[in-house]
């Protein structure tokens, strides 16, 4: 592609976000969000009925024309995914975070691993009694993209919620990190149901683990070292601008080195962003830098979040529609949200003998665990295979589910059941 035809297209993508979002706000008034994916399901649906009524305009095969020389997964794995993880990560508080932290990584760890397993097994009797037959290791695939409850979405409703501190830190925190595991153990899935590691390596048991360890606490070192790096020249300085640069450096930096050598990209930003918004702006940042670089993050939080929510909703142009497609997406919901709700109270009740929880924390877990970009992009990864079209429509009906109704009442169920 062209410079001039990348700049058109994301010139066309960016106003789109513009318009819808102010549609949204003047008349919709849903969360920000929340609005731009319902108004591009609206326009993908309606350009759908048009396009089968009216097929001489052609309306369908354009807008694929146009998503093709997007590629979703690259757009947000490769790109957009660091900035809104370090943006995200930068305005969590560490000390909450670290006080839950038994919690925080049992959900993280084991209700991911747990989840994945249940989703698996579920997936692969209910295929089979509806005659689709998918093989065990792509019902392990599904699990481990569709398990991981995605950072952007969580962290953007909990800014419109108003949900007890305490369970606030362990949903913010389990989301952080939950999506960093779920990548590595999608990772790892695929190898074996491909046949292969990603990496040119024989797929055994020890090739697993060194490939998990070598992600995961990779990409926390890789983190630790680019913060403290960052953090160090930023405390030799007090020049803001400088210092947002230095920012936006470390998060593109970092992110490259970890896609380089393999490592988790989406943990190291998490740790590098909670760094920098913990202890670099305690001790490195005059109050006006601080100032800057929040408000800075704060905006290409909200203009990332945008395109990436608009996008989410235009990507129904890339499922195949059937009545059995359809189904596949409408019983994959209630199979995610139940196995959500078990995976979730499994730690919780184990952990309660030594840790508090709020009353009503398992409900507004299980719903708060809202699936976003991360799940349809990893979907969309997926090699060619007679199973990848049900693997898609079922993620995707999981996630608009996921953001549009479960955002929405998200706030009425801690209102129910938190006293």
């Amino acid at each position: 592609m062209s410079l001039t035809s990348l700049f058109n297209l994301i010139a066309l993508v960016v106003t789109l976000a513009a318009v819808c979002g102010w549609v949204n706000h003047k008349w919709f008034r849903l969360p920000h969000t929340i609005g731009l994916v319902v108004i591009a399901l609206g326009v993908s649906f309606a350009a759908l009925f048009l396009d089968a009524v009216v097929p001489s305009l052609g309306l369908e095969a354009s807008v694929r024309d146009t998503l093709t020389q997007i590629d979703f997964h690259d757009t947000l794995m490769t790109g957009l995914l660091g900035f809104l993880l370090f943006a995200g990560a930068l305005h969590v508080d560490l000390e909450h975070l670290a006080s839950r932290r038994w919690a925080i990584g049992t959900l993280a760890t084991v209700g991911v691993v747990l989840s994945t397993a249940l989703i698996a097994l579920a997936t692969y009797a209910l295929s089979g009694l509806a005659g689709l037959a998918v093989p065990l290791p792509y019902c392990f695939v599904f699990g481990a993209l569709i398990s991981p409850t995605d950072p952007i979405a969580v962290l953007g409703i909990l800014k419109k919620t108003q949900v007890p501190e305490t369970l606030e830190a362990k949903i913010a925190g389990e989301s952080l990190f939950n999506d960093g595991i779920g990548v590595v153990l999608f990772t790892i899935v695929v190898a074996v149901a491909t046949g292969g590691d990603g990496h040119g390596a024989e797929l055994t048991t020890g090739g697993v683990a060194r490939l998990f360890v070598t992600e995961v606490v990779g990409g926390l070192v890789l983190g630790l070292v680019a913060g403290y790096v960052a953090y160090r020249a930023m405390r030799a300085i007090d020049e803001h601008n400088l210092e947002v640069l230095i920012t936006l450096a470390l998060v593109m930096g970092a992110y490259a080195l970890a896609l380089r050598f393999h490592l988790s990209g989406p943990i190291a930003m998490v740790v590098a962003g909670l760094f920098i918004g913990n202890h670099g702006t305690q001790f490195a940042m005059s109050e006006g830098t601080c100032d800057h670089v929040e408000k800075f993050w704060s905006l290409l939080d909200e203009i990332l979040n945008s395109l990436l929510f608009l996008a989410i909703g235009f990507e129904v142009f890339a499922l195949t529609f059937t009545p059995a497609m359809a189904w596949i997406a409408a019983g994959a919901i209630p199979l995610v949200l139940a196995v959500r709700f078990v995976s979730v109270s499994v730690p919780v009740l184990a952990l309660r003998r030594w840790q508090e929880f709020t009353p009503g924390a398992i409900p507004v877990l299980t719903w708060g665990g809202l699936r976003g970009g991360i799940s349809v992009a990893l979907a969309l990864s997926l090699p060619p295979s007679p199973v990848r079209d049900q693997i898609l429509a079922a993620t995707y009906g999981v996630v608009v589910f996921s953001i549009i109704v479960q955002g929405l009442t998200v706030e009425r169920v801690v209102e129910a059941t938190v006293k």
